[in-house]
């Protein structure tokens, strides 16, 4: 991958870790000034709910910020865009869309198989 490509993946990553530290802020905002007295049950619950889908949203996006600094480190050191099971490159098509990805097409559709062998293989044993 050449040095274009890289700071391209760079900055791409930059700007998800703003964007996510930028949501996360908002929300924090938005859940100190939001007022939790409802006299209603159901207004209450509705709102508890819509707290802990934000916080599920926002605990995906803390793990997805350890995804984005490992990816920058393999910028850093060489590695970013090889895959960590074969070392062939991994598509820049690929990279576009998921630049934390570790895994080619190729090994990332082996594990999903190997996954779905696993549960398949679980559920006949827990059926018995």
């Amino acid at each position: 991958m050449n040095e274009e490509d890289l700071e391209y993946f760079r900055e791409k990553m930059i700007q998800m870790r703003r964007d996510i530290l930028d949501e996360s802020a908002h929300t924090l905002h938005d859940m100190q000034a939001e007022s939790t007295l409802f006299p209603d049950p159901n207004d209450r619950a509705s709102l508890e709910t819509d707290r802990n889908t934000m916080l599920r949203i926002r605990d995906r996006e803390r793990k997805l910020l350890t995804k984005i600094q490992e990816a920058l480190d393999r910028i850093e050191d060489g590695t970013f865009g090889l895959c960590i099971e074969c070392d062939e490159l991994i598509d820049k098509e690929r990279l576009d869309i998921r630049p934390v990805t570790t895994l080619c097409i190729a090994c990332k559709k082996e594990q999903e198989e190997e996954e779905r062998y696993k549960r398949v293989k679980w559920r006949a044993k827990s059926a018995v």
